[in-house]
């Protein structure tokens, strides 16, 4: 329901009162995300594909005017000096807003909404994102605690998955999670949440996620979960990888593993640290052990695509990222859905004795290469 976990008056009347036209799409549980571009064209998103809906505002002034209310009812503001809305909903929605003259199509908005309900490895099995295998990999890496990079496009499920990876954190650790606006659903019994605020009127009072990662280094945490990566913020993460604390994951916004490599070394090179480009690199590669990659495919699945290991750089000084589980063929059913899945690639992970010390059942032979029938 839409009130669901909300129980926040001002903002439920606010959404009755000013987003009526789109108040069934947010009720359909089959909708996974409303994108409404200016008053007269809005589209959902329904199994990963996008359709177009009859719902129309009246116009672009009572479409304005519900953004407007919709952010004051979240202690946001969205206003000629401030033209951009990203807000967490008390429902557990997230909004992102651009109003004119920045949007050319009228007020453009985006609300993504999320499942109540709490998925697992195991959903993502079920649904065919990953195999068995991968799942159980996955897991293992949290329980030793490896550093993971989680990297996608936008919609890709980054969010989902990193949310089923923290809940997999063995217990008896201090969490502390980062989120610009949050949105990771995490059940685990010692976790710290923070979120960024934005500057007010006068332009005071911004917390980024930077100030709060540096925060959260002096509060004693075994792990630090950032929600996405966008910023300054990768120098501290990686630096706090660097330093003892274990198990640290992110998101980032890349296209393949070796890119979601580049584009942290080319955040963390806005922290102002004074670094040279070399160092930065071998701190980033000190950093991440592994960068699972996620897609939505051409059918709307979200399936991983990838998991490889970070080991050092190639000799012409690229990062070397190597592929541990790689997508085989994808092959389009008569229904239009693809059927492929992880496959191994035949490397063996660098940190196999320490699954075996572990006395963990997971044998090397899990990654032998998969011969071609």
């Amino acid at each position: 329901m839409l009130g669901e976990g909300g129980g926040n008056s001002v903002f439920e009347e606010a959404i009755r009162n000013f987003l009526g036209p789109i108040l069934p799409l947010l009720q359909d549980e089959k909708i996974t995300e409303v994108m409404i571009n200016g008053p007269k064209e809005i589209f959902v998103e329904i199994g990963g594909k996008i359709q177009k809906t009859d719902a129309q505002f009246d116009d672009e002034d009572s479409l304005q005017a519900a953004v407007v209310n919709i952010a004051q009812s979240v202690n946001r503001r969205i206003d000629d000096e401030n033209p951009r809305l990203d807000a967490r909903l008390p429902n557990g929605y997230r909004i992102h807003a651009v109003i004119p003259p920045c949007a050319r199509n009228g007020t453009t908005v985006a609300i993504r909404k999320f499942s109540a309900v709490q998925l697992t490895l195991k959903d993502l099995v079920k649904f065919g994102s990953m195999t068995v295998d991968v799942a159980q990999f996955l897991d293992i890496s949290m329980k030793l605690g490896k550093n993971i990079l989680v990297s996608g496009g936008t919609g890709s499920g980054k969010t989902t998955l990193l949310s089923i990876l923290c809940n997999r954190i063995p217990s008896g650790q201090r969490v502390i999670v980062i989120e610009d606006a949050s949105e990771l659903q995490i059940d685990y019994e010692h976790c710290v949440f923070f979120e960024t605020r934005m500057a007010d009127e006068r332009g005071d009072g911004e917390v980024t996620m930077r100030d709060l990662l540096k925060s959260s280094l002096r509060l004693r945490p075994d792990r630090i979960i950032v929600g996405e990566v966008r910023g300054a913020e990768a120098l501290e993460l990686i630096q706090a990888m660097n330093t003892g604390h274990k198990g640290c994951l992110g998101t980032v916004h890349a296209n393949s593993e070796s890119d979601a490599m580049v584009r942290l070394e080319a955040l963390a090179q806005g922290g102002d640290a004074k670094l040279s480009e070399k160092a930065l690199q071998y701190q980033v590669v000190g950093a991440i052990d592994l960068v699972v990659q996620i897609s939505r495919f051409s059918d709307g699945s979200r399936k991983i695509a990838g998991v490889s290991e970070v080991v050092g750089f190639t000799p012409s000084g690229a990062y070397d990222v190597q592929p541990i589980y790689r997508m085989g063929r994808l092959k389009k059913r008569a229904d239009g859905k693809l059927d492929g899945q992880l496959e191994p690639t035949g490397y063996i992970p660098g940190f196999m004795d320490e699954i075996e010390d572990n006395g963990i059942p997971f044998p090397a032979s899990k990654f032998q290469k998969i011969s071609a029938a």
